[in-house]
């Protein structure tokens, strides 16, 4: 039909008044019907290429064909809307005078306000409760914009990439490990890697996946861990990777039910294979706390492992390592390797024969070869000596092996006199040379007992000796003179025996404890003025506590009384902190007595200003006249040094660190002359302190402490003084070459605990 003329049928004009009736009046005006057969739309229509709604509008492609599926009049060509409807952009102005819809509003944002499918996120709102910072981005345009925060979330995401793609490199390596045993590829390996940063996650990992495993991988996992130490993996990388495993041993402990046993007897491998120091338990032990496994895990390896007598061989055989390496076949090996180093000369082949030992509690063995073929072959000596002494710099046999070392021969060199005629001599000249280039400290001398003609003592001999000490005891506790007791004791004691000092140790405590307070305080005195070697006096307290059942009878308050003695002597540093673990070593079972007074001599020791109530136990100060507050001591000890720096003398100022009987306290003397050397630059002061430790007035361990604790507060001088740090670092260097710091300095150094890191 012809629509031409404007006319419409009846069947169309009721298909047009049914689909009016059913439009939404508020949105459809009044339609204008036009006769084209084919009309295209308005170019302001809503569904024009400009419209915003339009799916093409912005790059102003064609519209919708009114033939579109979609098109209610697609069927019948129905024409398009007006262009004075309200839908259109100009609707709003285009509309007759007094219509309803003249005031409503559209926006022409190319944004949809409408709210996401999530719930949140729509114009104008603040976003999700759980959407995460990591979608937020910076705008350069934020008149609150920061490029540090742009380039710090950056480095963040960065580092945090790189520590995720270790961790999966890690665990490859370790995996390759347990399946070819190839220590040399896995050093190889995570050298590669080029992040020692993180080699905590591989110590970690390592030993948290041998845990779960057979006794084989558990002793690859120990052997490897003793291979990359140093070399490979740094010592505080080492630690820090304990620490995490002691952190997470909670978590453990649910997949790997003798996780606690396991991970003990680990920590105690890394003692007995020393990449671990001892200390390290008790400095961690304090950080934990005591409901965690952690704690348990330190417990159980102090106890369980490292206090059992022979626990050195029994730890290492445990996994059963080494189990084809018999004490002779490992005794041979380092005979063939020195033989062959003095023929060759090289070195580089002998220390990797003596890593391939991997016996580093038995490299005592190899110092005393060394010396034992020194002794033997003269023009061997000098190459020898240089052996020991690199190997000593270097680290690969640590102070207390050589020193082992060194005592044994010692305790055989009147038996070697029988085939080297002057082994004595010789011996003391290797001791010497030894001791003068820095690699033998002069503890480890004052042990040594050289005298010609030294021999068993006879019963009769020590007989006569005590009934002699008890009388210089007993006028000593009369008349107060400490140089009459020396006098009479070089005189009794013309050899210098050490069987003799220490019964002389025993007298003298076991008389004091039965007498009063004035009389224990005289007693320490005396033993600290003596000078006696730290043996004798650990041999001298053996006695004592093998005895205290005896004692018990007349004394029930043995224990706490030789506790105190002990813990003074450390104090005093007549003993160091290794003789107290010597004499706890001697005394098995927890019941036992030894046991006991070394418990509570270290709980002494721990307790806060220990060294101040330790002097104070029985009314002294450390001198025959009462002692000072710590604070008036640090004020004397900081008006000494201000005199000595002024012009002072330095006998004087010896004289007054000396009268101030104080000597666990040197480390201030220490700290405070470092302090005023790094402000004032000013070295006077370091010839002080030379002096002083030449004098034996400030011993390493105080120098140690001293040195740490201005370590401690560098970044507080640092704000003062702004090159402190430099200074310091160069002052560290001149004390170890002057031998006041030995190599294990770095070891002790005060860091946190805990550091900070990934996990």
């Amino acid at each position: 039909m012809d629509f031409s003329d404007g006319y419409l049928s009846n069947e169309h004009q009721e298909q047009l008044r049914l689909v009016s009736e059913s439009a939404d009046p508020l949105s459809v005006c009044d339609l204008r019907i036009s006769t084209s057969p084919r009309s295209t739309r308005s170019p302001n229509s809503p569904r024009s290429p400009k419209s915003p709604r339009s799916p093409h509008g912005k790059h102003g492609t064609t519209s919708r064909s009114p033939n579109s599926p979609r098109s209610p009049h697609a069927k019948h060509g129905t024409p398009p809307i007006s262009p004075n409807s309200p839908r259109s952009p100009h609707g709003k102005h285009g509309t007759s005078k007094g219509s309803p819809l003249k005031n409503q509003r559209h926006s022409h944002s190319p944004r949809d306000g409408r709210p996401k499918k999530g719930g949140c996120g729509g114009k104008g709102t603040w976003g999700g409760l759980l959407d995460m910072d990591d979608c937020y981005a910076l705008d350069p345009n934020d008149p609150n914009y920061s490029s540090n925060e742009e380039n710090e979330q950056s480095f963040a995401k960065k580092a945090n990439t790189a520590f995720e793609a270790y961790k999966k490199k890690a665990i490859i390596i370790i995996e390759e490990y347990f399946a070819t045993d190839d220590i040399t590829s896995t050093a190889n390996e995570l050298r590669e890697l080029g992040v020692p940063n993180y080699d905590f996650y591989f110590i970690k990992k390592l030993v948290s996946i041998a845990m779960d495993r057979r006794d084989k991988e558990k002793e690859m996992a120990a052997v490897l861990l003793s291979s990359l130490y140093a070399d490979i993996i740094d010592p505080q990388q080492v630690h820090k990777g304990f620490i995490r495993l002691l952190i997470s041993a909670d978590d453990l402990i649910v997949d790997i039910p003798d996780a606690i046993d396991v991970l003990a007897l680990f920590l105690a491998r890394a003692v007995v294979d020393e990449i671990l120091p001892p200390a390290f338990l008790t400095k961690v032990l304090a950080s934990l706390p005591n409901e965690s496994k952690g704690f348990d895990v330190i417990k159980r390896a102090e106890k369980g492992y490292l206090s059992a007598p022979l626990h050195t061989d029994i730890i290492w055989r445990r996994w059963a390592g080494n189990m084809n390496n018999t004490v002779e076949d490992v005794k041979g090996r380092i005979n063939n390797l020195l033989t062959e180093y003095v023929s060759s000369g090289d070195k580089k082949e002998a220390y990797r024969c003596i890593k391939d030992l991997n016996v580093p509690f038995f490299h005592h063995e190899i110092v005393k070869r060394a010396i034992l073929m020194a002794m033997e072959k003269q023009q061997a000596e000098s190459c020898l000596l240089d052996l020991l002494k690199t190997a000593a710099e270097e680290g690969l046999i640590n102070s207390s092996q050589i020193s082992k070392g060194f005592g044994r021969i010692i305790d055989t060199v009147d038996d070697l006199s029988l085939d080297i005629p002057n082994a004595k001599r010789i011996l003391q000249s290797l001791i010497s040379k030894a001791a003068s280039d820095g690699w033998l400290s002069a503890s480890s001398l004052t042990a040594l007992s050289l005298q010609p003609g030294k021999q068993a003592l006879g019963d009769n001999a020590a007989k006569d000796f005590k009934l002699k000490v008890q009388s210089i005891i007993q006028e000593y506790f009369l008349s107060g003179e400490i140089s009459e007791v020396i006098h009479c004791l070089e005189s009794a004691n013309s050899t210098r025996s050490g069987e003799l000092n220490a019964i002389f140790v025993k007298k003298l405590i076991t008389l004091a404890m039965d007498r009063k307070n004035r009389e224990k305080e005289m007693a320490s005195i005396l033993l600290s003025s003596l000078c006696f070697p730290a043996d004798d006096v650990v041999n001298g307290f053996v006695m004592l506590i093998e005895s205290a059942d005896d004692t018990a009878l007349d004394n029930p308050v043995v224990v706490e009384d030789l506790a105190l003695f002990l813990a003074r002597a450390e104090v005093d540093e007549v003993l160091a902190p290794q003789n107290l673990e010597e004499i706890e070593n001697q005394f098995v079972g927890s019941d036992s007595i030894g046991n006991k007074v070394t418990q509570m001599a270290k709980s002494l020791l721990k307790a806060r200003l220990s060294g101040e109530r330790i002097l104070r136990c029985w009314g002294g100060g450390g001198s025959c006249r009462n002692g000072w507050a710590i604070e008036d001591v640090k004020d004397k000890i900081g008006k000494l040094l201000e005199e000595f720096e002024s012009g002072g003398d330095t006998r004087e100022a010896c004289r007054c660190i000396k009268e101030l009987g104080m000597p666990f306290f040197h480390h201030e003397v220490v700290k405070k002359s470092l302090v005023i050397i790094i402000e004032k630059k000013n070295d006077r002061l370091w010839g002080l302190l030379k002096e002083c430790f030449t004098r034996g007035l400030i011993t390493m361990n105080q120098m140690m402490k001293g040195f740490v604790r201005v370590a401690e507060s560098l970044d507080d001088l640092a704000l003062d003084v702004p090159d402190a740090k430099k200074q310091f670092k160069h002052y560290v260097q001149q004390a170890m070459a002057e031998g006041w710091l030995d190599s294990s300095f770095g070891l002790y150094r005060s860091e946190q605990a805990l550091e900070n890191g990934f996990c």
